[in-house]
């Protein structure tokens, strides 16, 4: 189809990027590393500590080695990576990268069932893990195939004096470090120690090769890891980079503040991005504490702030956040999940910058669409499809659908996966034939190529950016003797966008709220755990016996028990 977005570019954006000219990620870092050597490459938010392209290429450098020859695992070797946004992700990131690992990104918040299932289905074999998270591998790893753990604590790249206290006060509130017991574990720093001691023999990477299985949700109710190749990571990279080079002034230091777990697609292709750049990425572990963020926010004259709808809300809700210095802010970028106007709109009256959305998903590598950066005002769509990047609107049937009209979202282009690992079934499912891949979100184009999203063809529900699917909520739910049946339906929520609700038929009349609710919280990690539960005497079905959750999502909620 023709590319009638190509018209609404900003002046300087190229139609097109060159894919044959793209290398690795670790070509990306190793570029940088020589170009800047004394910018800082990341700051910790909390402690201000940070480590230039100098630093970290040294640093990394002792991980490739301790992996490659201490623990001689050959390249392609699946290692996971569980720990918030702390200092020792890029160092570890990095490392196994320009070694030619695969990096399989874990969500430290995990309950031992999701940990197990992601571990024994990427074949993971290794694990850095940081202390606070290391009971939950604990009570798994004998199921797994992971046979080398790295524990790390939370201040271990602290300058020394800073790094005893803190660990010392850390494991000393015992509740932010639960005792757990994993037999040949290797501490972070005996890792880069026996590292510095190792070689580390460059390896031949290319960019057709895995970098990340990346994992999401699925209809099925399995989380499924998206193959995601150099070349996928460093296309999409490419085409932000060109989209916002045009706005940003290369005199300035380019920060970008990197609140959005790095485990997070999002905020992992944003943090590339600006590496690609030589800027600085500011790392805030816990962006929840708004008003600790506002003062990490005080410190920097940042250029770029990616976040999710609930985040940019909660920092306007702060009387501080108003104060701060916004005259180098020109990439707000709101993605993971909509952006509210009303909150695009208070954004641009205090900080003088438009809130840009975007749409992505992790398939994507994730970025498909973003909004010109030099917009003046919200414009409540979700962009135009960025260079190289081609979409269409199709029917039920497969067919490309006239402007205007709604249908289901396909996009092709050098981002989108090369498959879902050990899945090709579900891979075919969602690839067709000329090699689009389905999103599964309903969108509609207008005469200018801006698209808005109007509805799912998923059951999916988006909360605060995370993808959540009902058949893993409802399959959890099902595991408790009491419960009969169970439908998983999205509420939306003014905090995080979407919530969770269970429809819940009793097996058992004492079954209780609390009973369910405890259950799940044994079961799920905190994002995917329901905060309405209703109790109905039978759920409403096809004539087949399906489950109608679309009759369940339009009920009124005067009946929600808020939990």
């Amino acid at each position: 189809m023709e590319k009638i977005w190509l018209k609404s570019y900003s002046e300087g954006v190229p139609a097109e990027i060159d894919v044959a000219a793209l290398g690795t990620i670790a070509d990306l870092f190793a570029q940088s590393a020589a170009q800047h050597a004394d910018r800082r490459a990341f700051i910790s938010g909390s402690t201000g500590v940070a480590l230039t392209y100098r630093a970290l290429d040294r640093l990394t450098l002792q991980v490739a080695a301790y992996f490659q020859s201490v623990l001689k695992l050959p390249q392609g070797t699946r290692v996971a990576l569980m720990m918030p946004n702390l200092l020792q992700y890029p160092v570890c990131l990095f490392g196994l990268l320009r070694a030619g690992y695969v990096v399989v990104n874990v969500n430290p918040m995990y309950t031992p069932r999701e940990l197990e299932h992601q571990l024994k289905d990427s074949g993971a074999q290794a694990m850095v893990v940081v202390e606070v998270f290391a009971h939950t591998l604990e009570k798994v790893i004998a199921n797994t195939g992971v046979k080398h753990v790295v524990v790390t604590g939370l201040a271990d790249l602290m300058p020394w004096a800073k790094r005893t206290v803190g660990n010392f006060l850390i494991r000393k509130i015992k509740k932010l470090v639960p005792p757990y017991r994993l037999p040949g574990h290797v501490g972070f720093l005996d890792m880069l120690s026996q590292g510095a001691q190792a070689t580390f023999t460059p390896v031949k990477i290319v960019p057709q090769d895995l970098a990340f299985l990346q994992y999401t949700g699925g209809t099925t109710g399995v989380s499924k890891g998206a193959m995601l190749t150099h070349l996928n990571i460093m296309a999409n990279v490419k085409q932000v980079q060109v989209w916002s080079d045009p706005f940003l002034d290369k005199e300035v230091d380019l920060i970008s503040i990197t609140a959005i777990p790095l485990y997070h697609i999002f905020a992992l292709g944003s943090c590339l991005t600006f590496i690609g750049m030589g800027g600085t990425n500011v790392l805030v572990a816990d962006p929840r504490n708004i008003a600790a963020f506002v003062k990490v926010l005080s410190q920097y004259k940042f250029v770029s702030l990616p976040a999710v709808n609930t985040l940019f809300n909660g920092l306007l809700s702060d009387p501080n956040f108003a104060k701060l210095d916004f005259s180098q802010l020109k990439l707000a970028v709101g993605g993971g999940a909509a952006v509210q106007r009303p909150v695009a709109e208070r954004w641009q009256q205090v900080t003088n910058a438009p809130l840009v959305e975007g749409y992505g998903l992790t398939e994507c590598s994730p970025t498909v669409t973003v909004n010109p950066f030099d917009l003046k005002e919200f414009s409540g769509s979700i962009g135009v499809p960025l260079p190289s990047t081609e979409v269409t609107i199709r029917n039920d049937e497969g067919h490309d659908l006239p402007l205007g009209e709604a249908g289901e979202l396909c996009v092709r282009g050098p981002q989108v996966m090369k498959g879902y690992w050990n899945r090709p079934a579900e891979t075919a499912a969602v690839m067709t034939a000329d090699g689009f891949l389905r999103t599964g979100d309903v969108a509609v184009m207008d005469e200018r190529g801006f698209l808005k999203i109007v509805d799912r063809l998923k059951d999916m529900i988006l909360v605060s950016g995370f993808n959540v699917y009902p058949n893993e909520i409802e399959e959890v739910v099902m595991m408790h003797p009491d419960v009969f049946e169970v439908a998983a339906v999205g509420r939306p929520s003014a905090s995080t966008g979407e919530m969770v609700k269970i429809y819940v038929v009793k097996k058992s009349p004492t079954l209780t709220k609390e009973a369910v609710l405890k259950h799940c919280r044994e079961n799920l990690t905190g994002y995917k755990i329901p905060h309405e539960l209703e109790f109905l005497d039978e759920l409403p079905k096809s004539n087949v016996g399906k489950i109608l959750r679309r009759e369940l999502r339009d009920r009124p909620s005067t009946l929600s028990q808020t939990a």
